[in-house]
């Protein structure tokens, strides 16, 4: 037997290590697995390529058990073991990597061998739950089993045992701090959260399986107890796309959330090898409106090892809303593999992802625009915030970027142009492009501007205004404007001049009686020569205004706090309509009053802006008007 002191830089690390390595706890497992799957790896490797003669790799598992009285718990695996001298070079001196020197020894042959570890700290993460580590292990090289121990502190034990079994036991003995691992319910969900797709078969215990004996009559069922197998070691992003039907990819969808009922969409099956190594599917759930439900659920792993679902980063954050898995061994983590840490690889991998989904949409409406235009509601929240923040994926989804109107006509932006550009160019010869952001609300701005044969867009997604601000700025004489911004011969202003039936000493007397009515402070009133069939009384509020302030409201820079600014809208008067006239010519004050005060009343419930008070008001006018 010998002893001897742990050699390490510092006086003692281990105090480091349970306080400042991991941040939590519960990463042992993870960690000791992982080892465990290295190990196993290792000696697939080594008998591939003949380096380990007369060794059977079989077909090895790893074991996690639980001893509660003994408060032990115990990680078996049947890899390739380590011996007496091996244990003295990889475990007494800490954060020397046995991984790491295996990858450099067989680099050219084992750079496909999905070996995980990198820092050699791993193993230490034991001692934030237990106070004393053993080890029990054997080599598959012909030498003794070594037995390795220690309490927490510098110190260990080292001596033969007579261990039969190629492969390491490692036994934690849980100090009273961590009691809650050795509960099956505990190591269960640590399992299915770390280890779920772990490329080893991970054995917790065992379950019943009923089986079917005999035929007909003589048929009876037989219960036998099997292995519990926790871990699907061949997900299936690991493998080719030509390899998985569609119902597979969907039975992964379920496998990854199988509390989500609704399908995907449709899938995107990333698999890269050069500049760096990168694979995973990504998955188009139905997308809300609503921006912040929908983040963190790709979930990022290195060698099949969950690491973390907070992808920022690595993947483009208008991505983030999709669901999925993401496989890379390039990604540069820290030394707990519980963050990213700033590398030109991850800028380099997000930048293609960005371009195989943009590619991926682009196939899917050249392959079949009716299904992508019944998808587009569902899908645009992403594609929208993705022209917005990706100056590449904006010029990509130029392509395939749909733009419906309120008649559920879908035009890419070269057709819309195309569509509207003979009727809707104003005199100054920009292209002015109608939109409502809600069918409902602005229904009679929307009949007002089709009965013209104009194309009115509904564009209701909460980055609307940022994202026609985009395109008016990237692309030429252009201009959106809502469709209840103004009045329409405003809106697409020609040539022809209207003529007012009014003279301007009765537009002067009109302006006096208007202003005596009409609320300073929320309206500003507004004489125009409309046709005499358009609406007495219009309310608009002017388009820079409130895109601005919807700008603000979701979070757009230098707005200078418009968010916060009172609701002004303008009150269009058609000096045409005989309504108008009959305003200016009525005799009494009080009618005049009453007339003005229920035109208003009814712009305004067209807008939706009558409420409370003035609404009640305004029905017992309405009822006192038609006795």
């Amino acid at each position: 037997m010998t002893t001897g002191n742990i050699n390490v830089s510092v006086e003692n690390i281990f105090p480091l290590i349970k306080k400042f390595l991991y941040s939590d706890h519960e990463i042992f497992l993870r960690e000791l697995i992982s080892n465990a799957t290295d190990a196993t790896l290792k000696l697939k490797h080594l008998t591939n390529i003949g380096e380990a003669p007369g060794v059977e790799y079989g077909n090895p598992i790893i074991e996690v058990k639980i001893d509660k009285e003994a408060k032990k718990l115990h990680i078996i695996d049947q890899g390739l073991g380590m011996t007496a001298e091996e244990v003295q070079k990889y475990i007494n001196e800490v954060a020397f990597s046995g991984a790491e020197e295996f990858l450099d020894k067989y680099k050219d042959s084992a750079k496909d061998s999905g070996i995980i570890g990198h820092f050699g700290l791993g193993f230490y993460s034991a001692f934030m739950v237990a106070d004393t580590v053993e080890i029990i292990t054997k080599s598959y090289k012909d030498e003794p089993a070594a037995h390795w121990s220690c309490d927490g502190s510098p110190k260990y034990s080292l001596e033969e045992t007579d261990k039969k079994v190629r492969g390491t036991e490692i036994i934690l003995h849980i100090n009273e701090d961590s009691l809650e691992f050795l509960e099956e319910g505990k190591i269960n969900e640590l399992l299915t959260k770390y280890n779920k797709f772990m490329p080893v078969p991970i054995k917790f215990g065992t379950r019943e399986e009923t089986n079917t004996v005999g035929e007909g009559d003589d048929a009876k069922e037989e219960k036998t107890t099997v292995d519990n197998i926790v871990n699907n070691p061949d997900p299936a992003w690991t493998k080719q796309p030509a390899d998985l039907s569609p119902e597979e990819y969907k039975n992964f969808y379920r496998e990854l959330y199988p509390m989500q009922f609704e399908e995907p969409l449709f899938h995107i099956h990333l698999n890269v090898d050069y500049p760096f190594n990168l694979t995973g599917i990504l998955y188009f759930p139905k997308l809300s409106n609503d921006m912040t439900m929908q983040k963190d659920k790709i979930q990022l792993y290195q060698n099949q090892v969950f690491v973390t679902d907070n992808v920022e980063g690595i993947v483009p954050e208008f991505l983030t809303m999709l669901k999925g898995v993401i496989d890379s061994p390039d990604i540069p983590l820290n030394v707990s593999r519980s963050y990213l840490q700033a590398d030109g690889n991850v800028k380099k991998i997000s930048s293609y992802i960005t371009r195989k989904v943009a590619d991926k949409l682009k196939s899917l409406f050249n392959e079949n625009r009716e299904d992508f235009e019944k998808k587009w509601n569902d899908i645009k929240i992403v594609i929208e915030y993705g022209m917005l923040s990706e100056d590449k994926f904006f010029e990509k989804a130029d392509k395939f970027a749909l733009y419906p109107t309120v008649d559920n006509t879908y035009f890419t932006f070269e057709e819309l142009q195309e569509k509207i550009k003979e009727n809707q160019t104003d005199k100054d010869g920009k292209l002015v492009i109608l939109y409502a952001s809600n069918k409902d609300a602005q229904h009679t701005y929307i009949n007002e501007a089709k009965e013209r044969g104009y194309e009115v867009l509904l564009l209701d997604s909460p980055i609307v205004s940022h994202l026609i601000q985009k395109l008016e700025t990237s692309k030429e004489n252009i201009s959106f404007t809502r469709v209840d911004s103004d009045s329409l011969d405003n809106l697409i202003k020609k040539d022809e001049e209207k003529i007012s039936k009014l003279s301007d000493e009765e537009k002067e007397s009109l302006k006096t009686v208007l202003d005596e009515v009409v609320p300073k402070e929320k309206f500003t009133v507004q004489l125009e020569a409309l046709d005499s069939k358009a609406s007495p009384f219009t309310i608009t509020q002017p388009e820079f205004m409130r895109r601005m302030k919807e700008m603000s409201a979701t979070g757009g820079s230098g707005m200078f706090g418009m968010g916060n600014m009172p609701e002004m809208y303008n009150l269009v008067v058609n000096t045409n309509h005989e309504l108008v006239n009959d305003i200016l010519n009525t005799k009494t004050k009080a009618k005049q009053e009453r007339l003005i005060k229920q035109s208003l009343d009814l712009a305004r419930l067209s807008q939706g802006l009558l409420k409370g008070e003035e609404l009640t008001n305004f029905v017992k006018r309405s009822y006192e008007m038609i006795k």
